[in-house]
This record gives structure tokens, C-alpha cells and sequence, in this order.
């Protein structure tokens, strides 16, 4: 938690010392919301930035997508048992395991699936008509399931076919990479056992199929429709944050999805933040037993996920997230009220920080940015997003003194 907290810090370095975000709140806002994946930004002309900064800022996305850790974990020999600690506290979701039977090797695994998406889809770019620069930093926010472009408009302005590619690969980030793993070791009919990509996949169906009609007239024809709302579905249940048009101004329907989209999140193990739809499985299969045991009070029911048991650790530790993510939401959202936002900034602009999303509605809709906000909710802000990435729980531990009551006594003391 220390190494991350000191890479977030040193990652704002560039910006402050090139004075294009001369402000320290706002290059370590601009750096956390990169290094969290959020896309969340204080910049209000994108174009202006050099090549340089534009570059690092996408780099921070690519980064923290597997996440920094991970990375470490991969190229950095470790001992003392504490690998599979880092793993937890970085890979986002409920629960962490081996693919491979060091943890080590599974970082790598990881990294390797990780990396070779990232060159696919910038040689399909770069094929396809858009600039290397450009494919490069649209492919480290896109992997990363990030969000930060090089125009202003994000990708409004880029050709149909470059945001259908996109928006394809914004959603296998966000898919769970063990199911990429199994099928390159063709292990295939157990990837499509896997029911959280099932689940994740449907939820996309069904909620770009909503917005679809929601959208009838809106623009030019069926393929322009269904594109708009594929791409955004895309975007906001990846919680990547790129967009191609402002649906701030679609109906309240199709805003309502997306502002459901924005909590759901992506699957576990992948690249993108949310409550993640395991979590969401396990706790309405929880709902599911309670019931059927007030129904047949002698009935003893575990909670099964592809045919295996849910140990009641997990479900307790789901619970707890789902009560400290209740509490750290409105804290949030009470501390930025004070600044007389209407309440649907107030509530968008948390829950697009808290789950790692970037852009919310209304003031800070896919138009706008963070700019106008005190530096008091920047820090929150800050806080959100980086709870939002850890989980909670590890930042909860990192910030309860209790955690260093121990090192505090082992310390040597100072000799008079």
C-alpha cells in the first residue's frame, strides 16, 4: 500500500515540473485518476498538452490496469509469503486465485494476455486509419479500462469503424482474464462454464438493447444507434470512460442504465472497477438462500458459483464491502454537497470516482470535467478513486493506527 501511495506521488512529478498542470491537487488528481484507471479529469483542452504529458498520462492507465503490484509481482522475485497478499489487495473483485501454481507465474500469465490484447488492438488501430500516436494512447486507455484520449471530444470525432473497434475491446477488458487463459491453454468448455462472463455479457445485451429503443430518432440511422449505445454501454460498465456523443442529453431511461452500469462494474480479475458482477452474484444468491431458509428453517444450502462451493468467509467479506462501499459513499457525497452542486452532480461525480469510471451526468458529464471543484473534493475525490481501485478494505487497514500498533512497539527506541 506504501509503494502504491509513493508511485501515485511521484507520478504527478512530471506534470508540476512541466507547469501544465502546475497545481499540486490537480497533477496528483490527474496522476491518481490515471494510475486508479478512473479517466477522471481536471484538464479543460486535452490538445494543448504535449505529446510527453499526453503520453504518460495514458502509460499511468496501461499501468495501473493489471495494476502496479501485479507488475511487481512479475518481474520482481518475492519471498515471505506475502505474494498472494499484493495479488489480493490489487486485483480487483471478491476473491484472487492461482491459474498457474505460483503466484508469480499467474502475475506473468497475466501480463502476457494483458499484453498481447494491448499490441493487437494498436496494430488494428494503426491498420485501420488512425494515427500511431494515437493508437498507442487509446490502446494503454482502453486495456487499462481508463479513459483518457488525446481529444477533446474523446472519440466523437473518430471514424465508426475505429469506435466499433473500441468499444469490442473495451468490453474483453473487462471481461474475467482467467477466461482468456483457458481458452489459450484450450481449455474451452471450461471458459464458457465460467457464469460471471456469461452474466457480464448478457447484462451488456440486454442494456445496449434498452438504450437501442430508448434512442429511436435520436440520430441518423440503426447502425449510427446501435453504435452510440453499444459504445457507451461499453464504456460505462467497463467503467473505461471514453465517449463518441454526451449522453447527458439521452433519456432519462438510458441514463438511468448507464448510472446503473457506472455500480455493477465489469467482471473480478479483469481491468475494470465497479462492485464487479461476481460480487453481485454471490450477494443475490445469498439473498436467494436466506429466503428459502426462512421458508425451510432445517435446510443447510451453500452458495455454489460454477459448481463450486462459496466459502462463508467470501460471503462475509462481500457483505462488509458492500456496507463500507454504503457508508464511503455518502460520506463522500455529504462532504462535496457543501459546495451547493445539484444533486445529480453531487451523486454522479462520486459514483464515477468511487467505481473508477471518470466521466458522470450533468456537470460532470462526458462534456465537462473536474476543473470547477474546490480542492476539498478534489482530495475526496482522490480518496474515492483510490478506495475504489483498492477495494476498500486493504485502504481501510492502511488507515486504522491499530495496523501499526505493532511496528510501533518493535521501533528501537531513541536512547536519551
Amino acid at each position: 500500500m506504501g509503494r502504491r501511495a509513493c508511485i501515485r506521488a511521484c507520478g504527478c512529478i512530471p506534470f508540476v515540473l512541466t507547469k501544465e498542470i502546475p497545481s499540486f491537487t490537480d497533477a496528483m488528481f490527474e496522476t491518481a485518476s490515471g494510475f486508479t484507471t478512473t479517466g477522471a479529469s481536471i484538464l479543460t483542452d486535452v490538445e494543448a498538452m504535449s505529446h510527453t504529458s499526453l503520453m504518460w498520462r495514458s502509460l499511468t492507465h496501461w499501468i495501473g490496469g493489471m495494476g502496479v503490484l501485479v507488475f511487481l509481482l512479475a518481474v520482481v522475485p518475492m519471498t515471505g509469503g506475502s505474494n498472494m497478499n499484493l495479488m489480493r489487495a490489487e486485483s480487483p473483485g471478491p476473491t484472487v486465485g492461482k491459474i498457474v501454481p505460483k503466484v508469480r507465474s499467474t502475475a506473468k500469465m497475466l501480463y502476457l494476455i494483458y499484453l498481447v490484447m494491448t499490441l493487437t488492438e494498436i496494430i488494428l488501430l494503426f491498420v485501420c486509419g488512425m494515427p500511431l500516436f494515437d493508437s498507442i494512447c487509446s490502446a494503454f486507455g482502453t486495456a487499462g479500462t481508463g479513459g483518457f484520449g488525446v481529444k477533446n471530444d474523446s472519440f466523437a470525432s473518430y471514424a465508426p469503424h475505429i469506435q466499433w473497434i473500441v468499444g469490442v475491446f473495451m468490453i474483453m477488458f473487462g471481461a474475467n482474464f482467467n477466461f482468456y487463459y483457458y481458452i489459450t491453454t484450450k481449455q474451452i468448455s471450461k471458459a464458457f462454464k465460467m457464469s460471471e462472463v456469461r452474466v457480464y455479457l448478457a447484462v451488456v445485451a440486454v442494456a445496449t438493447a434498452i438504450i437501442f429503443f430508448s434512442l429511436r430518432g435520436m440520430y441518423g440511422g440503426i447502425e449510427e444507434t446501435l453504435r452510440q449505445s453499444f459504445f457507451q454501454v461499453s464504456t460505462i460498465i467497463t467503467t473505461t470512460g471514453f465517449a463518441t456523443t454526451d449522453f447527458d442529453l439521452w433519456p432519462t431511461i438510458a441514463k438511468f442504465i448507464l448510472l446503473s452500469l457506472m455500480i455493477i462494474g465489469a467482471c473480478a480479475s479483469s481491468t475494470g472497477g465497479g462492485v464487479k458482477i461476481a460480487r453481485l452474484q454471490i450477494m443475490f444468491k445469498s439473498i436467494k438462500r436466506e429466503i428459502n431458509t426462512y421458508l425451510h428453517p432445517r435446510t443447510v444450502k451453500k452458495i455454489h458459483i460454477d459448481g463450486k462451493p462459496v466459502d462463508g468467509d467470501i460471503e462475509h467479506s462481500v457483505a462488509i464491502y458492500f456496507f463500507i462501499y454504503l457508508v464511503t459513499f455518502a460520506s463522500s457525497m455529504f462532504i462535496v454537497a457543501f459546495e451547493g452542486h445539484d444533486l445529480v452532480t453531487v451523486f454522479s461525480s462520486v459514483a464515477a470516482t468511487l467505481n473508477n469510471i471518470g466521466p458522470g451526468l450533468s456537470l460532470v458529464g462526458p462534456t465537462h470535467n473536474y476543473a470547477f471543484f474546490s480542492d476539498v473534493s478534489k482530495w475526496v475525490f482522490i480518496f474515492d478513486m483510490i478506495a475504489g481501485r483498492l477495494e476498500l478494505l486493504p485502504l481501510i487497514v492502511f488507515l486504522t493506527p491499530s495496523t501499526y500498533k505493532g511496528i510501533i512497539k518493535k521501533a528501537p527506541k531513541l536512547q536519551g
